[in-house]
């Protein structure tokens, strides 16, 4: 006797898109709710300030109404001075009234695809262990490395994409990413 099971997939309640201008205040906004106002202290900021995200690796998660649920980017960053390329990632944060719906782990993986589909070799970042080891991340290869400002070694994770791409790798983090434009002024009529 054979047996038949149907399987309903559901559509997804989110979906992965590259961000875009429009997304500025939204995931702006959004960076504050889950944040907190001391999120533009951190060491991982000094990174990105005045730089844009590396190319094709900044994302946000929509809900089913458009609405931004979630954002994660990834920045340039050169190892030491005149040490090998990498990519920081961060900061990856969902709303948080739709915690524990996997959209993290969702941005997460698809960010990582992204990084090792368009040719990098490693991704930092300064976050918790237990939550960002399931994705392959550890302190084991950062011993050497540092970030700019203070942070807590202990959470400065990578992730080789590319096997040995942290082999000799140390210093201190250094901001190599595209600077952003200065805003022309604005001429008053």
């Amino acid at each position: 006797m054979e047996m038949s099971v149907e399987i309903v997939a559901h559509a997804p309640a989110f979906v992965m898109v590259a961000e875009t201008a429009a997304d500025v205040a939204a995931r702006e906004a959004l960076l504050d709710r889950a944040m907190g106002p001391k999120r533009k202290t951190k060491s991982s900021e000094k990174l990105r300030r005045g730089r844009r995200p590396s190319e094709g690796l900044a994302f946000v998660a929509r809900d089913a109404s458009g609405g931004l649920a979630g954002t994660v980017r990834l920045w340039d960053v050169t190892l030491g001075e005149g040490g090998p390329a990498a990519l920081l990632l961060g900061p990856l944060a969902v709303d948080p009234s739709l915690k524990s719906a996997g959209i993290g782990s969702a941005l997460m993986r698809h960010a990582m695809a992204e990084a090792a589909r368009l040719g990098h070799a490693a991704i930092l970042l300064v976050g918790d262990e237990p939550y960002y080891g399931r994705f392959g991340f550890s302190a084991a290869r950062t011993g050497a490395l540092a970030m700019p400002g203070p942070y807590e070694r202990h959470r400065l994770l990578a992730l080789e994409l590319t096997a040995g791409a942290l082999d000799g790798a140390g210093g201190t983090l250094k901001a190599s990413g595209r600077k952003l434009k200065a805003q022309a002024p604005t001429l008053a009529a």
